[in-house]
């Protein structure tokens, strides 16, 4: 018992948060820079295969095949083949390969895929009915989507959204065992390394509230479009 008080006195202590905070920091501006990348290519990308999927507004079969098959590549490998084959790009376009910089790249690469199939996926979930009157009164393809599609499904991509971001913030804790920095490498050089128990449980506990705060927020953003649709 007297271990048990010790882990938890050393990792709530000033000493383990003055590494934590800035590691928190890290973590952030990881999951800032990524989650941006991720919602325009993303949205971009799922739009594309709304729009050219053999049903779809206006259906191109060889390109959505194509293009379909490299986002399930993409997201079949996993997350730790996508940061080391990511890392010598980092290199070129910023001039290192370790660093919350270096990781950017990879964290953007393993999540766009994923929403992709996600906004799409919100957008099948629009009743075709409501496309198809819309459409029969001279709305173009564009006005369908920006003007009925994207409306209709947006609490669903915002709840999508959200699980995007809880999963980069997942890899930029993996990203810590290759020197991305943030939580996952405090976890690995002073959890894991050096055996201090504090300083990992002190990681996963600010891991959980940053998912919490995200999982919150974005309930919260879908209620209120929910409840300002029914108004």
């Amino acid at each position: 018992m007297s271990e048990l008080t010790e882990v938890i006195r050393r990792t709530f202590s000033l000493e383990t948060w003055e590494v934590i905070l800035p590691a928190i920091g890290d973590t952030l501006y990881m999951t800032s820079l990524s989650t941006l990348l991720m919602a325009v290519l993303g949205l971009i990308l799922g739009t594309a295969l709304f729009v050219t999927r053999p049903d779809g507004l206006r259906p191109v079969r060889v390109f959505y095949a194509l293009f379909g098959a490299v986002i399930n590549a993409l997201r079949s490998l996993p997350s730790m083949v996508i940061i080391i084959l990511t890392l010598p790009l980092a290199k070129l376009i910023i001039g290192r390969s370790i660093g919350p910089g270096a990781v950017i790249i990879a964290l953007a690469l393993t999540c766009i895929p994923m929403f992709a199939r996600m906004v799409e996926g919100s957008f099948l979930e629009v009743p075709r009915g409501k496309l198809e009157a819309a459409k029969s009164i001279g709305a173009r393809n564009w006005e369908l989507v920006l003007k009925v599609a994207l409306p209709e499904a947006l609490p669903g991509l915002i709840r999508n959204f959200t699980i995007a971001v809880i999963a980069v913030i997942s890899v930029t804790a993996l990203a810590g065992f290759f020197g991305g920095g943030g939580l996952g490498d405090v976890a690995v050089r002073f959890g894991y390394n050096r055996f201090l128990t504090h300083m990992m449980v002190a990681a996963v506990l600010a891991l959980i509230v940053i998912v919490e705060l995200v999982q919150l927020g974005g309930d919260a953003w879908a209620k209120h479009i929910v409840r300002k649709r029914h108004l």
